[in-house]
Order: C-alpha cells, then sequence, then structure tokens
C-alpha cells in the first residue's frame, strides 16, 4: 500500500483515561481523501467487505451529528454506539474531509475502536501534531496560529489560555505580515527604480523609501525588546535567596502549601535547587528554593551556594529571605544580613526584589509590620505561623503583573478585534520568532546603513529588504520553513 493510499490519519483527539476511570466522552478524529470511506466502513454492517454502501444517501449531512453503532470493520461486532460527524472539504480544521467519532471514554472502548480503524487499511495512525499540520498546509492557519493551538493545549493559567488564544486567532500573525506587507512596498518601489532606470519615475525612491524602512525598524526593535509573551508562555521566574536557616524552604512550602522542600534546624539542609510550579492570580510562575548564602570548605554545599547564585542572577526576581531573630528570640540585625547578601549577588533590582524579613514571631508585637525606615523595601512575616503570607502573595502577584506589562492577550477580557491588532501589538512568545526577527533586524540595519551615505548600489538596498521580508515570512510559514515543520509539530499532542 503506497503512501498515498494510507493517506487519512486517525487519533484519538481527546484526553487518555487514567487507571481511575475513562471520561464521559472520548472523540476520535479521522482526516483525509477517504475520512468519509472510513464512516461507512465503520458505521454500516457490511460495507467494509462489499466495498461500500448501500445505503442513499451513504453519509450524513456535514456538521449534522447522527447516531450510529460503531463496528469492527473486519469482524462485524459493535464497539459501542455514539455520535458520527463529518466535516466536508475545505470547511474544517485541516482543510481536508474530517469524520469525528463521539464515544464513549473507557479504555477498553478507545482500545477497540482505535483498533478497528486499524483494520482499514487506507487508515494510519496521525504523527504528533499531523491534524494542524495539514491544517497548516491547506492554508487554514499559519506558523504563528499553530503554535498558539500548541500553547493553548498546555495553558495551566488563565493569562496563559488568554494568550495562547489571541495568538491561534491571528493576532501575531497579523503583525508580521502587516510588517512584511510593507517591506514588500518598499522592495517594490526600489526595484521598479533598478529595473526601470529610463522611465519616468520619481526621483529619490530610495531616500523615499527610508522613512518607512525606519518607523519599521523601530518598531521590531521594541517588539524583540519586550519579553512579557515569553515569561507568560515560560511562566515568570523567582528566587528564594538568602543566608542558611533564614526559613526559605519553610516559604517555599506555605506558598506551595505543601512539603516541597525539606525543613531543618540543621544550617546548609538545602544542597540543590528546587522548583515548585504555581498558578499566581493567573499567572504561571516557578518559585525556586535555594542554598543557603555563605563561605564554606564542603564541595557539595560550595557547588549549591554556585547554583544558587546562578538561579538568583536568571530569575525574574528575588526574594531575600534574612531572619529578624534567632531561635532564642534575639533580635539580629537584618538590615546588615541583607546588605550583605545584596552585596554577594551579581543581580538585584529595588523595583522588583524584595526582602522577606522572616521569624518575626520571635520579636516583640511592637516591632512587626512593614519597614521602610530602614531604606531596604521589606516585609515581615512568619513562615512558621503564616502570618504576613497572604501580603506577601497579593505583593507577588501585583509584581508579576507589571513584569509582564498587563501584556494584551493576558489580562484582556475579551478578544482583541483584528483591526485593533496594529494598536495593541501582541508580544512575541517563542525563540524561534525572536531568531528571526533579529535576522530582520540586521537586515534592515544594512539597508538604512546603505541607503544614508547614498554611494552604495540601489540593488545591495534592495537585497537587504528583500531578505528582511524573508525573515518574517519564515515566522508566518510565508517563505522556507520545510525545515522547521518537523520541530514545530513535534510538541503537539498525537490528537491534535
Amino acid at each position: 500500500m503506497t503512501d498515498a493510499a494510507r493517506n487519512t490519519i486517525y487519533a484519538l483527539a481527546s484526553a487518555l483515561p487514567t487507571r481511575s476511570g475513562g471520561a464521559g466522552v472520548a472523540v476520535i478524529r479521522l482526516s483525509g481523501p477517504r475520512a468519509g470511506a472510513a464512516l461507512v466502513f465503520l458505521t454500516e454492517p457490511g460495507a467494509f467487505a462489499r466495498g461500500g454502501s448501500v445505503r442513499d444517501p451513504a453519509l450524513p449531512e456535514p456538521r449534522r451529528p447522527v447516531l450510529r453503532p460503531f463496528l469492527d470493520p473486519v469482524t462485524g461486532e459493535v464497539i459501542d454506539r455514539g455520535l458520527a460527524m463529518r466535516f466536508a472539504a475545505p470547511r474544517s480544521y485541516t482543510g481536508e474531509d474530517v469524520v469525528e467519532f463521539h464515544l464513549h471514554g473507557g479504555r477498553a472502548v478507545i482500545d477497540a475502536a482505535l483498533a478497528a480503524i486499524a483494520h482499514l487499511p487506507f487508515c494510519r495512525l496521525a504523527e504528533p501534531g499531523e491534524f494542524t499540520r495539514r491544517a497548516f498546509e491547506h492554508g487554514k492557519l499559519d506558523l504563528t496560529a499553530a503554535e498558539g493551538v500548541a500553547d493553548l493545549v498546555g495553558a495551566e493559567t488563565a493569562a496563559q489560555r488568554r494568550q495562547a488564544l489571541r495568538q491561534v486567532d491571528g493576532a501575531l500573525g497579523r503583525l508580521y505580515e502587516a510588517w512584511r506587507a510593507s517591506l514588500l512596498r518598499a522592495l517594490a518601489h526600489l526595484e521598479a527604480d533598478i529595473d526601470f532606470p529610463d522611465e519616468d519615475l520619481p526621483q529619490g525612491v530610495a531616500e523615499a523609501v527610508r522613512p518607512e524602512l525606519a518607523g519599521l525598524r523601530s518598531a521590531i526593535a521594541g517588539h524583540l525588546a519586550d519579553r512579557r509573551g515569553e515569561r507568560l508562555r515560560d511562566g515568570v521566574s523567582i528566587a528564594i535567596v538568602g543566608p542558611p536557616n533564614a526559613g526559605k524552604s519553610s516559604l517555599l512550602n506555605l506558598i506551595a502549601q505543601r512539603d516541597a522542600a525539606i525543613v531543618s534546624t540543621v544550617a546548609g539542609t538545602t544542597r540543590d535547587v528546587i522548583d515548585v510550579h504555581l498558578d499566581l492570580d493567573g499567572y504561571p510562575v516557578t518559585i525556586a528554593d535555594t542554598a543557603g548564602l555563605r563561605r564554606s570548605h564542603d564541595p557539595i554545599e560550595q557547588e549549591g551556594v554556585r547554583r544558587a547564585r546562578a538561579r538568583a542572577e536568571t530569575a525574574d526576581l528575588r526574594l531575600l529571605v534574612v531572619p529578624a531573630a534567632d531561635d532564642d528570640g534575639q533580635a539580629l540585625d537584618w538590615p546588615a544580613l541583607a546588605r550583605d547578601a545584596i552585596a554577594a549577588l551579581s543581580t538585584w533590582s529595588p523595583d522588583t526584589d524584595l526582602v522577606i524579613v522572616n521569624k518575626a514571631d520571635l520579636l516583640a508585637a511592637a516591632e512587626a509590620g512593614m519597614d521602610a525606615h530602614h531604606g531596604i523595601a521589606s516585609m515581615r512575616l512568619s513562615a512558621r505561623t503564616g502570618d504576613g503570607v497572604p501580603a506577601l502573595l497579593g505583593r507577588l502577584g501585583a509584581t508579576v503583573a507589571t513584569l509582564l506589562g498587563d501584556a494584551p492577550g493576558a489580562n484582556d477580557p475579551a478578544p482583541v478585534a483584528a483591526s485593533d491588532s496594529m494598536l495593541v501589538p501582541p508580544p512575541l512568545t517563542r525563540a524561534r520568532h525572536r531568531e528571526s526577527l533579529a535576522d530582520c533586524l540586521a537586515a534592515l540595519d544594512r539597508a538604512l546603513a546603505a541607503s544614508a551615505d547614498g554611494v552604495a548600489p540601489a540593488e545591495l538596498v534592495a537585497e537587504d529588504v528583500r531578505l528582511a521580508a524573508r525573515a518574517l515570512g519564515r515566522i508566518t510559514g510565508r517563505v522556507g520553513v520545510e525545515d522547521l515543520l518537523d520541530v514545530i509539530f513535534r510538541d503537539f499532542c498525537i490528537g491534535k
């Protein structure tokens, strides 16, 4: 059987059942030129043996669900009864003929149904992301929207969901295509000046396109400087740092509401970085507990301190935990401890980073509360009693929202209309986009520099503008992406 004859693919499009139980409904999807034939062979007794249907019409109307038995096409055994629905090309998710079966969600039903479809020689199991890849190949969405589908499936917080949905709706693709269209207009003017020098064209065409290229260059540079989308997609990184036995692990456990880290009165218990993923006010956050910052002759602890400093350097914000008192209730000079710890870190941002004065329950009540008179932004709390933790979480939520800049798509209560996409540009979300945008920016810089001195041939300026447009086209899939498709769709689930 040739690949062309086996071009109809199938997969479970809903979640796999667990050992504790199945879902109420399972969705099995087929797509390809013989999806309709598969529907007949799987729902009509004897159709597979006859090679066709005896009913007229054999297929239900498009987009109209019908109740049918689901059969093994070889044995005729009834596996289940459920809904069957077809979508005629090109009005389907993939742009091909698509069939969906909505069956009961038990493991035995799903396994038998998939095995039954495998008996059809023209069907094969889909590869990861193949349904969305076919949608891209049939022009149903561009690459940025396809990546948005993967992000939407993997979204863990409301903010991630909103950003991914906006990308699926095409906001990012429209932005890049608008930029590309501007470059193609500029390129057309340059090419006309080159190819038709004897025609009665306006003078100084290359100079006339400079303002448009410069404006576009500025917009792309600002877009590259905006990391909100990547932060939102990957999660904001928070590092808990500080001296040993300050209560860092206790604070992590309290925030995570579980025993994520070992807590001990022995200083230096934490040797490695412990990550906990949280949903903080609808934003994805990764909080890391780290080894205590101190000098040590123990090579294992030295490595832990090195990793703590490295995590603090790369984190989006840092929580420095210092003790307000020792275990006997004697007040400590926590501002001095905080200043020493900050000095030991290579990165500290007073606008976002915060000093946490822990063990406040060991001090007199009169000394509790906020501390501003020491010149250090700080909050007092007790990881033992939980006092002050709600206020800390509220402050962290506000800081995370500030870091994300209330990114369009992150907190928008309603989707942004296509006409508004240029007014409220969406942030970029992937390293692939960043790489191509950097190539585009470099090409624009060369074009602007060449056109500024008036010496470089117009052909060189046009070539750099063409390279800039090509770089943008790679993001949306307009040009040169065949080698990227396997990488992009590899991370999808099978049924997408």
